[in-house]
């Protein structure tokens, strides 16, 4: 089986580096990514990177290096900073990802309406924590049906494994 490496972008606090731990099935903890962190499927830039114009041109040589890439956005941001039709400056497959979808102050259509108009056909709606969406976002990176998806395994097959979240 083939599995899709992404990259995933999105501001400081949108949950790249908590949706990369849960999909690779390890307890979720918070940290804060100062480097680009590379995994196995899942390259995982810090915040920044999009934040700051002068870091945007290595996200754009990242990028050449994955099959696709993972805007996200919480769903309970205040604006997006994804520019309209965006998508367009990559010749990689763009998805959408909403996160946060259970958070108090979350609006997931308003932050899909956004993805939607930096060009994001496709868009997944994921609670890292509670792990729901994670099934949609594993079949698409590994072409397998959502009912057999569990966590990315180096294996080549899935595993399922319940996530919590600790404080450290």
């Amino acid at each position: 089986m083939t599995k899709k490496k992404i990259m995933f972008i999105g501001r400081s606090g949108a949950g790249k580096t908590t949706l990369t731990q849960a999909l690779s099935g390890v307890d979720l903890q918070y940290q804060k990514t100062q480097y680009v962190n590379y995994h196995e499927y899942i390259i995982d830039p810090p915040g920044e990177y999009i934040e700051d114009k002068q870091f945007g041109f290595a996200l754009a040589l990242y990028s050449y290096e994955v099959d696709a890439v993972g805007f996200l956005i919480a769903a309970n941001e205040p604006f997006s900073l994804y520019s309209p039709c965006c998508t367009a400056l990559t010749n990689r497959e763009v998805v959408g990802i909403v996160t946060q979808i259970n958070h108090p102050d979350a609006n997931p259509a308003l932050a899909a309406q956004w993805l939607r108009l930096a060009g994001c056909e496709r868009i997944f709606f994921i609670d890292s924590v509670t792990r729901e969406g994670l099934d949609g976002l594993i079949a698409f990176l590994t072409g397998e049906k959502p009912e057999k998806c569990g966590k990315l395994t180096a294996s080549g097959g899935n595993e399922t494994k319940k996530t919590t979240k600790t404080n450290k």
